[in-house]
């Protein structure tokens, strides 16, 4: 990776005129990246290839698009603020194989990114204030996308990567890891961006499941139970799941009813969710119930 390794990231933040009077913004939740060794380990992490169906959600000043750019043979990125979207271009040199979209990464279809035996690649600095919405946003394309490197707080990503029994283990964890296999690659310090974050970043992978290990029967209702256990994660499952598991369920299941959900496994959840659309009439009331937090919720 050796245009990586000999990328000056500086240049693009105080080299230019134009955006020297560029501030971080923070509704948009920027903090631009320009750690040389950090945009490196990224890049390295990526291995983009001549062929990826590569994007880039968040491309900044263009710290890790130039990089990307030089090892891809066509790059789209998704940039929210139009500002930096109108001078991406000039301050890549004006590439051909560059497409920039200018949109709300929450709000865009990835579907429509997916090529013929090309699945997406997505890379990116995510927005730390948006950043579970739009991962729920993105595992609802996992068919179409091969793999996902991203930067987020790094007690985040230790909840994306937990597994049962751990503190961080919730709602988060369960449902990145039933569509996904996350892996913590490396952590970041606040030192690599302008302006420093007040906290500690890390960089993971996700690679969505070609085939599921366990499938649920309504996926739904499996993100609404887990939602509603994890919302009152000191109970036991005899109190958060009452009037839908009962007593022989819990027996029938191999599962305690004085559990917690942090206790239980992926395939304990999906289990879970079965029995419930299986033996409840009115699932749709319990999947009604979480709709409204299935997006906003960041600590469960």
């Amino acid at each position: 990776m050796t245009n990586s390794e000999t990328f000056d990231s500086d240049a693009l933040l105080f080299a230019e005129p134009e955006l020297k009077g560029h501030k971080a913004r923070k509704r948009f939740g920027q903090n631009f990246l320009h750690d040389q060794r950090v945009i490196g380990r990224i890049v390295q992490a990526v291995a983009p290839r001549l062929g990826d169906n590569l994007v880039e959600i968040g491309p900044g000043m263009g710290a890790l698009t130039a990089p990307l750019l030089a090892a891809s043979s066509h790059l789209t990125v998704l940039e929210l603020d139009r500002d930096l979207a109108a001078t991406l271009p000039a301050r890549m040199g004006h590439p051909q194989h560059l497409t920039i979209v200018e949109g709300d990464a929450l709000r865009f279809d990835f579907a429509q990114m997916e090529k013929l035996d090309k699945p997406l690649r997505v890379v990116g600095n995510l927005p730390y204030n948006i950043s579970t919405p739009l991962l729920f946003h993105l595992i609802r394309y996992g068919a179409a996308v091969k793999d996902m490197h991203f930067m987020l707080q790094k007690e985040v990503v230790d909840r994306i990567v937990a597994e049962p029994k751990n503190k961080d283990f919730g709602r988060l964890s369960v449902m990145i890891q039933y569509y996904c296999k996350p892996t913590f690659l490396f952590e970041v310090p606040p030192g690599a961006f302008n302006p420093p974050p007040k906290v500690t970043s890390a960089v993971f992978r996700l690679e969505p499941y070609a085939v599921k290990p366990v499938q649920a029967r309504n996926e739904k209702l499996l993100a609404a139970l887990v939602s509603q256990v994890f919302n009152q994660r000191r109970k036991t499952l005899r109190n958060t799941l009452k009037g839908q598991v009962d007593e022989a369920g819990f027996a029938q299941l191999g599962i305690s009813p004085m559990a917690r959900p942090e206790t239980l496994s992926i395939a304990d959840f999906v289990a879970l969710a079965d029995y419930v659309d299986m033996n409840v009439k009115d699932i749709q009331a319990i999947v009604d119930l979480s709709d409204d937090a299935d997006e906003s919720v960041d600590n469960q």
